[in-house]
């Protein structure tokens, strides 16, 4: 990491679990780490401290995570510290789509899981250096298939394996973003219009945080829901893509998945 040693803010009202985690992270991997217990520790902190990264609990104590969040965020709701957001899976909705935080780690989580998560944000905000992955035997794509009926999303999905995809499929928004943060795939397709929230806000929430910004996105929606045209180009400008696909023909999207990937350095 270089002769500076990152500083981590952790706040989290679990005592053992801060301070075990806290240790961990400085024996193990060099951090700098400092605690807190609540969001009114924290911010006593930050007149002391200018931290890397926050690692926030959202349930505790004199003040959550969530008031905390709002006390070091600006109008727009971006804050000057990456944040890494530790919540029950009951809370994740709701924060994703209201949070522009760096990540989400659902409790109970593991210690080799948060290290993972913590040296991708730092690489991607401060530019340290990850280890030289060794090549191996070339693998399929993974493409993670988002699409909340179940007769297209079957159809959908047996075109791409035998196209020679690997398929990870989920129903909802909400089941997609849990999967993509645990292991993401290398290409994103996903319904526009989905029961718990917008194809388009999973995508632009992705591409906020380290551990996903770089997973490629394809969007559609079937031909007898497209849009405008304005409505569109809004759509894609928002989310930085190329275009929506308006259809759920399973060839159509294949022959778009395949075009990216042809694309791609």
């Amino acid at each position: 990491m270089g002769d500076k040693k990152r500083i981590i803010l952790l706040i989290d009202d679990e005592v053992d679990l801060a301070d075990a985690v806290a240790y961990q992270l400085k024996a193990k991997k060099n951090y700098a780490v400092l605690t807190a217990y609540n969001g009114v520790e924290g911010l006593e902190k930050l007149k002391e401290i200018s931290p890397d990264l926050i690692i926030l609990d959202i349930n505790m104590p004199t003040m959550g995570g969530i008031e905390f969040y709002g006390k070091i965020s600006d109008a727009q709701g971006k804050t000057r510290y990456p944040v890494l957001v530790l919540t029950a899976r009951a809370n994740l909705e709701g924060l994703f789509k209201a949070f522009n935080v760096d990540g989400f780690m659902t409790k109970p989580f593991e210690l080799d899981a948060l290290y993972k998560e913590i040296d991708i944000i730092m690489e991607k905000r401060y530019g340290v250096r990850a280890q030289e992955k060794k090549e191996g035997p070339k693998r399929p794509k993974r493409v993670l298939i988002v699409e909340d009926t179940k007769e297209s999303l079957s159809t959908i999905a047996f075109a791409f394996l035998n196209a020679g995809y690997m398929v990870i499929s989920a129903r909802s928004a909400l089941e997609s973003i849990e999967k993509i943060l645990a292991d993401p795939p290398d290409l994103l397709l996903i319904k526009l219009g989905l029961p718990d929230f917008p194809g388009d806000l999973v995508i632009a929430k992705l591409k906020q945080m380290p551990k996903t910004m770089d997973v490629a996105c394809l969007i559609y929606t079937p031909y007898h829901d497209r849009l405008n045209n304005l409505v569109t180009d809004v759509i894609c400008q928002n989310i930085g893509i190329d275009k929506l696909i308006e259809s759920d023909d399973p060839q159509v999207l294949l022959r778009e998945v395949d075009a990216l990937f042809k694309k791609a350095p």
